[in-house]
């Protein structure tokens, strides 16, 4: 147990830090918004781009990790879409609930991983992350969006647009190719990459928006319950039945539960979503994680 708590108190705090700083006008509102684009269209892709470039693929492990998350998404989607219809859910609120199901936090992913599993750990993070990423960007685009107005074009551009599907593929493609990487670039990419998981836990917590709890709070509890502790239990029965090896299990467990990502925010805006039910969501799942995680995290290393 202590090492689960040295584990996640660094990253808790640099939340929390980064909730002090905003909060406290430290810096400017620009800065923020600055950052978190930095962090997402070069840093944070730096990182993927470098985990698979230098990673000893092995096709089993992408293979393992296609069918649990082929499996747990269909599960969960499928739950979703019948509650929709027995419940009449207008898609600006649905597409929060499916979002707040099936999207993680990635830089407090990456950052657990690393703190638990080290390199081996990360390139079964990187492989998860390549692979469901897409899954889940259409599934949260189609859920915001009513049946009769779905583009199919405009969610394959957005696809190829995401900077983090980019660089997982570019990623991939390099690994595949043999070509090593020269060593000062490869410093270069590895010196950008450490910078990625600081500033992203820093603006997980200037993002969070605690004034949105005040409404919703009961659906808003069963959403957070659902992706925090629902999210990994299902994960760990898919990866016990398919015999998934214990690394594997653990890591895909871990993923599973991890808050929302904030980015989610964003994407609901676009679309038209209730954004500010969004807020709150993002927000109550990263407060309550600081609780769940280290239980999911015990649960995981006993396997």
């Amino acid at each position: 147990m202590q090492t689960i708590i040295l584990s996640l108190f660094p990253l808790m705090a640099l939340i929390v830090m980064g909730y002090v700083l905003k909060h406290r006008k430290f810096v400017t509102e620009s800065f923020w918004g600055g950052a978190e684009k930095l962090n997402y269209y070069v840093l944070f892709p730096a990182m993927l781009f470098s985990n698979l470039a230098t990673a000893t693929l092995d096709v089993t492990i992408v293979k393992n990790i296609i069918w649990v998350a082929a499996i747990v998404l269909t599960i969960a989607c499928g739950g979703m879409y019948i509650l929709k219809n027995l419940l009449q859910i207008p898609a600006a609120r649905f597409g929060v609930y499916v979002q707040s199901l099936v999207r993680f936090n990635t830089y407090m992913g990456l950052a657990i991983i690393a703190s638990l599993f080290h390199q081996q750990g990360m390139v079964i993070l990187a492989i998860a992350l390549a692979i469901s990423i897409p899954m889940v960007n259409v599934v949260s685009v189609l859920a915001l969006t009513d049946r009769n107005l779905a583009n199919i074009q405009s969610i394959i551009l957005s696809l190829i647009k995401n900077p983090l599907i980019m660089s997982c593929v570019l990623g991939a493609l390099y690994n595949v190719s043999g070509i090593g990487l020269w060593g000062g670039l490869e410093n270069f990419i590895h010196q950008l990459a450490i910078c990625s998981l600081p500033l992203g836990l820093l603006c997980v917590g200037a993002a969070l928006q605690f004034f949105e709890l005040k409404k919703d709070i009961l659906i808003l509890i069963i959403n957070s319950l659902g992706r925090l502790l629902l999210m990994p239990l299902m994960t760990y029965i898919v990866c016990y039945f398919l015999s998934i090896p214990t690394l594997e299990t653990q890591v895909l467990v871990v993923f599973a539960g991890l808050p929302t990502a904030s980015a989610s925010y964003i994407l609901t805006k676009v679309f038209g979503g209730d954004s500010q039910l969004m807020a709150g969501v993002i927000s109550l799942q990263t407060l309550c994680s600081a609780f769940t995680l280290p239980v999911v995290i015990l649960f995981v290393m006993t396997i």
